[in-house]
C-alpha cells in the first residue's frame, strides 16, 4: 500500500487551512486518511505550521513519501533534516550525539531567521501605522487651521459691516441734523 504525507484542504472559499496526514495514495484528497500529523495554515505571515514532529519522523522512517508541499513543510520544521541525519548515523557516517548536536545548530539558526522576520513585520506594520497618524495629524492642522482663517474673515467681515452701518448712522443722524 503507497502511503502518502499530503495536505487535506478545509475551510471555506478563499481561507483554506490544510490537515496534514498520512493517507493511502489511493484515496480521495479531503477523504480518508490514516493518521493526522499536523495543520497548515498558509493566511497568517508567516504562515503558522503545527506539526507532530516525532509521528511525521516515523512515518518518514517507514517510508511514506511527501508531496511537494508536504516536502516543503516537512523541511521548513527540520523533520527531512533529521531524517538525513539519521540516514547518516544509519550508515556509520557518525554517531547519533554528533547528529543530534547537528540538528540543534540547524534549529537555532532557523529560528533566529523566524524570529527576524517577525519582528521585520511588526516593525514595518509599526512604521505604517506612524506614518498613517502623521498624516492624519497634518491634515487635521491643515483643516483646523482653513477653519480659523474662515472664522477670522467672517470676523473680520462682521466688524467692516459694523462699521459701515456706524458710519451710515452717524450720516444718518448728521443727514437728520442738517435738515433740522
Amino acid at each position: 500500500m503507497p502511503v502518502k504525507i499530503r495536505l487535506a484542504r478545509h475551510g471555506r472559499k478563499r481561507r483554506a487551512f490544510y490537515h496534514i496526514v498520512v493517507a493511502d495514495s489511493r484515496a480521495p484528497r479531503d477523504g480518508r486518511y490514516i493518521e493526522r500529523i499536523g495543520s497548515y495554515n498558509p493566511n497568517t505571515n508567516p504562515a503558522t505550521i503545527d506539526l507532530n514532529f516525532d509521528k511525521a519522523l516515523t512515518w518518514l522512517g517507514n517510508g511514506a513519501q511527501p508531496t511537494d508541499t508536504a516536502r516543503a513543510i516537512l523541511s521548513y520544521e527540520g523533520v527531512m533534516m533529521k531524517k538525513h541525519l539519521l540516514d547518516g548515523v544509519k550508515k556509520g557516517a557518525f554517531d547519533e550525539a554528533t547528529a543530534e548536536e547537528k540538528f540543534q545548530a540547524w534549529k537555532q539558526e532557523k529560528e533566529a531567521k523566524i524570529n527576524a522576520k517577525k519582528d521585520g513585520l511588526s516593525k514595518a506594520a509599526d512604521e505604517a501605522k506612524a506614518a498613517r497618524l502623521e498624516a492624519e495629524a497634518k491634515i487635521s492642522a491643515d483643516r483646523a487651521e482653513a477653519i480659523a482663517k474662515k472664522a477670522a474673515e467672517a470676523e473680520a467681515a462682521a466688524k467692516a459691516e459694523e462699521a459701515g452701518d456706524d458710519a451710515e448712522a452717524a450720516n444718518e443722524e448728521g443727514a437728520e441734523e442738517t435738515e433740522a
